[in-house]
């Protein structure tokens, strides 16, 4: 047996091949030689004649960025093929940049040879597929591998914003000033450092609040305070933060979201700095997110209307662009939150300040701010308790109040929930002792059907109104969660199984005849992976709510292996990703109402590939649910 053919038994997928075809195999090799550092191939330049086996020495493969940085880096060593994935999917372009490094050989096969035991072999085939399927689970690769056309130009929008960093950014120096300092001497100080937004301290030095020109203008100029009354009693809190290794975008969301202009740069649980909202959105002038602060000035709901309809659009561009889903999701998010409060506002204005305290909290794929462009309405509110004679009086104001702001939610887009799951609806509008007692009621009945019924209240988060209530109902969570509640995550697990992915015995999605299409349900293939990690998270009361953000503290908990959070997290957004692009075109191109219906026919291969490994990985997960919480291999 001569040595090209010793090697490719070591070589995937040649090893599958029979020994008389490796033999026929090494008998088309061509041995060559490449230099240090030689450019094999460029990125979407060079088209493959076809695939090289590293014989010695090493290849080095990555894709360059607009900035020329090395991106997604990785090192092949000998027994690597290289090209089979360009050869049958990238239409012969090379994938990536190449090196080679010094002293390498490889053993080159050209393509029509190639190609030829890709017909022969199906599992010589598969191998290929397979693997750029897993890559294009990978977020990163998706954005380089589908890089737009006019990519030059939507660099700063879809890389830099993206991509970069709080660090990258010149953040201001802190001015502050301790808590009695006179409000005139603190004005004096904003002056003297030529600076809008001035940090106070307490006794121990720690921010406790803050005062801009806005503040010195509506507290003391308009409401002739005396000048010499400590800047203590005209401070604005609470402080809001953000991690100098967050992403620019994340502080654009957080600004909004907090309703803050200022935020300050933490480093180390330090604060370094501050940026305002100014600074930010002038980095980023030709962001998309700018529309967001449009949204907030908007003065009608016909107006708000207007932009709630032009978000498809929005997204959609931000797709196009290589931003992945879970971005996206943050942005609709944002978008709709910031309508609601606006409706919220508008309300009270209309029928009064509210008679106590409340929570205008949001459920479902919207609670874990993963809406898509077929949404509706679910949400609640609770309110403090009152003594008996107010109890009366306090309910008929939420319920009226409740009514209003979903009847104007409707008009502007948020359609009536079918199942009744919204606060105009009497019996999810409660007092926060109300409240607690459903909780108890649904952990302590926990059948397989109530937990389907009532897991959307276990993805709730709030929009608006007081943050103390809110956090109290999830300190009485925390203590409930640590009780024995065995049925209850049987129940959830149960739950969690309803739904198998799309896959038949033989490895081909399974789908189902809607008109003259062939389709599956996205939605329910996505359900298995939100459901099996809120059994997680209730589990170890982890009071995320986002699904990827629940796999990370998962994740971070160890629970989840470095390998299965990334596989879960980027099969999930690829599906999103997928989703979201289906219901937008539905609603740019079409000019239909979005549905969850993906047609087989419209997939490429490459997707059906991706789809059928994300199918497997579900399917493993629900494995391991079915084991560790009901006990039941086959369910």
């Amino acid at each position: 047996m001569n040595e090209r053919v010793k090697h490719l038994q070591q070589v995937a997928p040649f090893n599958l091949l029979p020994l008389d075809v490796l033999e026929g195999v090494a008998e088309q090799l061509q041995e060559i030689r490449y230099n240090k550092d030689k450019i094999i191939y460029e990125q979407e330049v060079s088209r493959l004649k076809g695939v090289d086996i590293i014989v010695k020495g090493e290849y080095e493969s990555f894709f360059y960025d607009s900035m020329q940085n090395k991106r997604l880096l990785e090192h092949h060593s000998p027994g690597f093929c290289y090209g089979g994935v360009s050869v049958l999917l990238n239409r012969r372009q090379s994938l990536r940049t190449v090196i080679a490094k010094k002293g390498t050989v490889v053993y080159f096969l050209h393509r029509k040879d190639f190609r030829l035991l890709c017909k022969a072999y199906e599992d010589f085939f598969l191998y290929f597929t397979a693997e750029f399927g897993k890559r294009m689970q990978n977020e990163e690769f998706v954005h380089f591998f589908k890089q737009p056309a006019a990519f030059e130009e939507s660099y700063l929008a879809a890389d830099q914003l993206y991509s970069r960093k709080i660090e990258s950014i010149e953040y201001r120096p802190i001015v502050q000033c301790s808590g009695d300092t006179p409000t005139f001497e603190a004005a004096r100080l904003m002056a003297a450092n030529k600076v809008s937004c001035l940090f106070i301290t307490d006794q121990n030095r720690q921010i406790v609040g803050y005062a801009t020109d806005i503040t010195l203008r509506d507290h003391v100029i308009a409401q002739c305070r005396d000048a010499r009354d400590p800047v203590s009693t005209v401070m604005a809190n609470p402080i809001v933060a953000i991690d100098v290794d967050a992403y620019v975008y994340e502080a654009v969301l957080m600004m909004f979201s907090t309703k803050t202009r200022y935020l300050l740069v933490r480093k180390d649980n330090e604060y370094i700095g501050f940026l305002s909202r100014n600074k930010l959105l002038s980095e980023q002038a030709q962001s998309p997110l700018v529309f967001i602060q449009s949204v907030k000035s908007a003065v009608s709901d016909d107006e708000l209307k207007r932009k709630w309809e032009s978000v498809p659009q929005f997204v959609n561009q931000l797709l196009e662009r290589g931003v992945n889903a879970e971005i996206a999701n943050q942005v609709i998010t944002t978008i709709a939150d910031t309508i609601a409060q606006k409706v919220i506002e508008n309300v009270i204005a209309s029928v009064g300040k509210p008679p106590a305290k409340f929570v205008f909290i949001v459920l479902g794929s919207e609670g874990r701010k993963e809406q898509t462009f077929k949404t509706d309405q679910d949400n609640a509110i609770i309110y403090e308790d009152k003594a008996n004679e107010h109890r009366e009086e306090v309910r008929a104001y939420f319920l009226e109040f409740a009514q209003q702001v979903s009847d104007r939610l409707n008009e502007i887009g948020f359609v009536y929930c079918t199942g009744g799951f919204m606060a105009q609806n009497p019996k999810w509008t409660h007092s926060l002792s109300h409240w607690k007692r459903n909780y108890t009621a649904w952990m302590a009945d926990a059948l397989p059907e109530t937990a389907i019924k009532f897991s959307t209240f276990f993805d709730c988060r709030l929009v608006y109104g007081e943050a103390a209530i809110f956090d109290e109902l999830k300190v009485f969570l925390n203590d409930e969660l640590q009780k024995p509640m065995g049925k209850l995550f049987f129940s959830m697990a149960k739950n969690a199984l309803q739904y198998e992915p799309p896959l038949t015995f033989f490895n081909n999605i399974r789908t189902f005849t809607k008109g003259s299409r062939e389709v599956f349900d996205i939605k329910k293939a996505m359900t298995p992976i939100v459901d099996l990690t809120r059994v997680y998270a209730l589990k170890y009361r982890i009071f995320e709510v986002n699904t990827g953000e629940r796999l990370k503290a998962l994740r971070k908990q160890e629970v989840f292996s470095e390998t299965e959070y990334h596989e879960l997290s980027q099969s999930y957004y690829f599906l999103m990703n997928m989703r979201l692009k289906k219901q937008a075109v539905q609603i740019i191109r079409d000019k239909i109402n979005p549905d969850n219906y993906i047609d087989i026919s419209g997939l490429t291969k490459i997707e059906r590939v991706a789809l059928k490994e994300i199918f497997k990985i579900i399917g493993n997960f629900q494995a391991r649910i079915r084991i560790e919480f009901t006990n039941n291999v086959l369910g």
